[in-house]
């Protein structure tokens, strides 16, 4: 148990990546607040969900509008504290909260709707049976730093449609985005208590998962997300994790060489490639490979690096020093082992401190780390095949599942290989746009998480479900009860048949052998 005064306060520090401008220093939460806050969530609980969908909806609408009239204000906000483009935090921030607030606007009153279930056992006619969705009750949200907007935004908002309060802890380093969406959804007219943010580091998110909330959402790595589910395994409350990926792109010898190129290029740099759906493999047919290659090549050589505030800037710094190394590390495994770095691969200090040249590897093999490890930066290693059936083996090789891509001209076929592809989502001639789908779900197998955000599949992990059942005949004593006897055991031996059999002629015969349950004597 925490303590009410700590022997020191722990302080988290909030910097721009590509300036190092320090932006926010803020106390992280303790232990006691973090348990207090979801306290106050669990009491607010009832009465938000007792307003119903109606009036939770308009609350939405309001958030939609803030949003859409502060669209620049909150994308500068992001670029500043994540680093991303300007025009990227428009579009793959903002702009992705604003189609999913427009998504569940328009789906949840359906979605809590009673859902009928019919009832296709005779003995059972007389009853009336339907689903109810009902709320969890609070949400635990661990956000993570490279998409600080619209990840928690789109989780929150589909917790707080369906009933649900959240406390959101932000990624220690982008909590001013997560303060951002805070006022935002209070200024919606969202009561205090159903959404709150504890800011702070790792220790603050481990006591959001031991609180006492209903569910965790988290988004982040595979090690600290086996640690969520270990200390939510304790308690048997259900979670919903998003691990990452090391995500295929298979390019078939028919497909457009510019098209694919650009989309490469843009799958594997956008954010720096810090996204989870980035290109982290690219398997290219070898009679187009030395092409592909060099269009990727020189494509990468066109692109601004710098800082996002600038529009010319497409491609910006990394979040922090210990990603950076990651990719150091990657890159220069992969070179020891025989890679080819054709572009980039190597640190820009003349742009700061975070930034990385956007690299183009050839003649990668699933011996480097590159090809097996959660890179997570701006690097695009290619490699060679000759069949589609060691594409799909080379796509499949990696512990893994969260997306893929294939790219053909011809469209059935890509759709056959990608039903081959373990993976939560594949596309076919497109790249990462999967998640601004507000329908679709998010989500991957193997180390890739468990559970769905996003569509209807991430409505469904914010509920619980009940199936209630009413007897249209009260006042009768069901055949099924006590009383049984050599007669009864007949009479369910006719009825099992009655129900079953295929033969009309045992049909009848089973019928009537079952027709005496009805004024069956004795019954208690």
């Amino acid at each position: 148990m925490a303590t009410n005064v700590e022997v020191f306060t722990r302080k988290i520090v909030s910097e721009n990546p590509a300036t190092g401008e320090q932006l926010y220093e803020f106390d992280c939460a303790s232990d006691d607040e973090v348990w207090t806050a979801v306290e106050r969530a669990k009491l607010a609980q009832p009465g938000w969900n007792a307003i119903g969908v109606e009036k939770r909806v308009t609350y939405l609408k309001k958030f939609q509008s803030l949003l859409l009239d502060r669209k620049k204000d909150i994308s500068e906000a992001i670029t500043r504290e994540a680093g991303k483009p300007y025009a990227e935090a428009l579009l793959t921030e903002v702009l992705v909260v604003l189609d999913t607030t427009r998504f569940l606007i328009d789906t949840a009153y359906g979605f809590l709707r009673d859902q009928p279930v019919p009832h296709g056992n005779l003995a059972m006619k007389a009853k009336r049976g339907w689903i109810v969705r009902e709320p969890h009750g609070v949400i635990g949200i661990i956000a993570p730093w490279n998409y600080p907007f619209s990840t928690p935004a789109a989780e929150t908002l589909s917790a707080l449609v369906t009933g649900n309060t959240v406390v959101l802890k932000p990624s220690e380093f982008t909590p001013g985005i997560g303060l951002e969406l805070e006022r935002l959804l209070r200024e919606a007219g969202i009561p205090r208590d159903a959404f709150q943010v504890v800011v702070g580091d790792g220790r603050t998110g481990a006591a959001l998962v031991e609180s006492a909330v209903d569910k965790i959402v988290f988004t982040g790595s595979v090690a600290t997300g086996k640690k969520v589910a270990q200390s939510a395994g304790a308690r048997l409350i259900p979670v919903v994790l998003e691990l990452g990926g090391k995500d295929p792109m298979l390019v078939l010898e028919d497909v457009d060489l510019d098209v694919a190129s650009s989309a490469a290029v843009w799958g594997a740099f956008m954010n720096a490639g810090q996204t989870c759906l980035s290109v982290e493999r690219c398997y290219v047919h070898r009679s187009i490979y030395p092409k592909f290659v060099e269009a990727c090549v020189e494509k990468a050589r066109k692109l601004h690096v710098g800082n996002g505030m600038d529009p010319e800037i497409e491609v910006g710094p990394m979040i922090h020093e210990r990603q950076l190394r990651v990719v150091e590390e990657h890159v220069e495994d992969a070179r020891a082992q025989g890679a080819r770095v054709l572009v980039g691969g190597a640190r820009l200090p003349e742009k700061g401190r975070n930034f990385y040249a956007p690299t183009v590897i050839a003649d990668v093999t699933h011996d480097m780390k590159l090809m097996r490890e959660e890179t997570f930066g701006p690097v695009l290693p290619i490699a060679a095949f000759e069949t589609e059936d060691e594409a799909v083996q080379l796509a499949n090789d990696s512990e893994f599942g969260l997306a893929a891509s294939v790219w053909t001209r011809n469209r059935k076929r890509g759709e056959e290989i990608a039903r081959r592809i373990n993976a939560g989502t594949v596309m076919v001639n497109d790249v990462l746009s999967c998640f601004g789908i507000s329908e679709a779900p998010h989500g991957g197998s193997k180390a890739s998480g468990i559970g769905r955000t996003h569509g209807r599949l991430g409505m469904e992990e914010m509920v619980r479900i009940k199936y209630m059942d009413s007897d249209l005949m009260p006042g009768m004593k069901k055949v099924w009860w006590y009383g049984y006897g050599e007669a009864f055991a007949r009479q369910m031996e006719g009825f099992v048949d009655l129900l079953f059999t295929r033969s009309l002629m045992t049909k009848l015969r089973s019928g009537l052998k079952a027709a005496g349950v009805v004024k069956r004597k004795g019954q208690l």
